[in-house]
C-alpha cells in the first residue's frame, strides 16, 4: 500500500460520524478512499447527511500523527501488512459475513488466512479441566490442519492459542486493541510466539487501547474466520456466547463441550447444546461435522480422547484411589474424607503429591479438581 492510499484509508475510517455502513456505501459508490476525497465537497451531500459531509471535509486532528506512526510501523517489519476489503487474499469466509471489516492490520504469517480455521473460545476464568480441554482440543484439531482462531484473552483463549501453536495448523489471534497494544499484558510473550509462528490481526488502528465495546465487536471476526466455533466453557452471560451466536448467524457449525451441572462455567455450553449446538467429547466429533481438510492426517485415537479420558498409569495406589473417588467435579477435603475414610493429614499428603504430579488442581475455596491427562 502506498503512502497516499494509506492516508486516504485512515482519514475515511478515523473521521467521527463515518461508521462502517457509511464508509462501505461510499466505497461501493466511488471505488476507493482516494476517490471519496477527490470528489468535490458539494457532491458529498448527495451521499451523506450534512453533518457527515461536514465531518468528512475536516481532517481529524490526530490523523497526521497516526499516519506517520502507521507508516513507520509497516516499514519496520516485513511481517506487518494491511488487508483491505477487495484484496485478492481477503478470506472468503469473512467476506461472506454480514459485517466484514474494511481494513485489517496483520502481523505474522499472512498465509494462514487462506487455510481452514476453527474458532475456539470460552471463559476467561475456566476450571483447571476447562483449561486443559481447550489446549488439548486445539492441539488435536491443529494437528489435523485447522488453524485455531481465538481472542488472546486470559483463560480458554490463551490455552487454545498454545494448543494451536503446538500443531501444524497454527493459530490466529484477533485483538480488540491496536496491534501495538497487546492486552492483557501478561500475554505479551504469547503474542510474540503467535507473531513468529501464527498471525495477529486487528481492525483497530495503532494506539487503540483496551476499550470494553471493542471486544464484543471483534468477536464477529473470530466467528467469521472459522468453519465453526467450539465453546469450551462459558457462563450464561459470557462473551463467548456472542461469538457462538455470530457463528450460527453466519451459517457456521457451533460445538460445545459439556461439563458439570454444578459448575456455572458449564451453563453456557449446556444452553448452546439445548439450542442445537453439537455436544462434543473428542476432536473427532468436531471433524465429523466439517468438510474434509486438505492433507489431513489420520486421526490419532489417543490424542482425540485426551481431553476427557483420564488415565492413572504410574500413579501410586493410594493416590490413584483418591483420584478414583474425586470424579471430575470440584470437591472439598471434608467430602473426600467422608468418601474414603482417610485422616486429614494423610489425605492432604496424597493431594499434595497429586498436585505435584499435575493430576489435581487446587481451586479457590479450598476445593480440589481432578485434571484429565493422556
Amino acid at each position: 500500500m502506498e503512502y497516499a492510499e494509506l492516508a486516504a484509508w485512515l482519514r475515511l475510517l478515523e473521521t467521527p460520524g463515518i461508521g462502517w455502513e457509511t464508509a462501505q456505501r461510499l466505497l461501493q459508490a466511488l471505488g476507493s478512499p482516494q476517490a471519496v476525497f477527490d470528489l468535490p465537497g458539494q457532491a458529498w451531500h448527495d451521499l451523506l447527511s450534512p453533518k457527515q459531509a461536514l465531518a468528512l471535509s475536516r481532517e481529524p486532528t490526530h490523523l497526521p500523527d497516526l499516519l506517520a506512526r502507521t507508516w513507520q510501523w509497516l516499514q519496520e517489519d516485513e511481517a506487518r501488512s494491511l488487508l483491505i476489503l477487495g484484496d485478492a487474499d481477503y478470506p472468503p469466509a469473512l467476506l461472506a459475513t454480514a459485517d466484514p471489516p474494511l481494513l485489517l492490520y496483520l502481523e505474522g504469517q499472512r498465509e494462514l488466512l487462506a487455510r481452514p480455521a476453527l474458532a475456539v473460545v470460552g471463559s476467561r476464568n475456566p476450571s483447571a479441566q476447562g483449561q486443559d480441554n481447550a489446549q488439548a482440543f486445539a492441539q488435536a484439531l491443529s494437528e489435523q490442519g485447522l488453524t485455531i482462531v481465538s481472542g488472546l484473552a486470559l483463560g480458554v483463549d490463551g490455552a487454545a492459542h498454545r494448543g494451536g501453536l503446538a500443531g501444524r495448523g497454527s493459530t490466529i489471534a484477533v485483538l480488540g486493541t491496536g496491534l501495538d497494544q497487546i492486552y492483557p499484558k501478561r500475554h505479551q510473550r504469547l503474542a510474540a510466539e503467535i507473531k513468529a509462528q501464527g498471525l495477529l490481526i486487528s481492525e483497530y488502528s495503532l494506539g487503540t487501547p483496551a476499550l470494553a465495546p471493542n471486544f464484543p465487536r471483534r468477536n464477529r471476526i473470530i466467528a467469521g474466520l472459522g468453519l465453526g466455533c467450539l465453546v469450551v466453557e462459558a457462563a450464561l452471560q459470557s462473551g463467548s456466547l456472542i461469538t457462538a451466536r455470530l457463528a450460527s448467524e453466519a451459517g457456521r457449525e457451533v460445538f460445545a463441550i459439556p461439563g458439570s451441572i454444578h459448575s456455572p462455567q458449564s451453563r453456557g455450553c449446556h444452553a448452546l447444546i439445548r439450542q442445537g449446538a453439537k455436544l462434543v467429547e473428542t476432536a473427532a466429533d468436531v471433524l465429523d461435522e466439517l468438510p474434509p481438510l486438505p492433507g489431513s492426517a489420520a486421526p490419532n485415537p489417543a490424542a482425540e480422547t485426551t481431553p476427557l479420558t483420564p488415565q492413572t498409569d504410574g500413579i501410586p495406589p493410594a493416590q490413584a484411589q483418591v483420584l478414583a473417588l474425586m470424579g471430575f467435579e470440584p470437591v472439598s477435603l471434608d467430602q473426600l474424607m467422608a468418601r474414603g475414610g482417610w485422616a486429614a493429614a494423610d489425605l492432604s499428603a496424597h493431594l499434595l503429591e497429586l498436585e505435584l504430579l499435575g493430576e489435581v488442581a487446587r481451586l479457590a475455596g479450598q476445593l480440589f479438581q481432578r485434571r484429565a491427562r493422556a
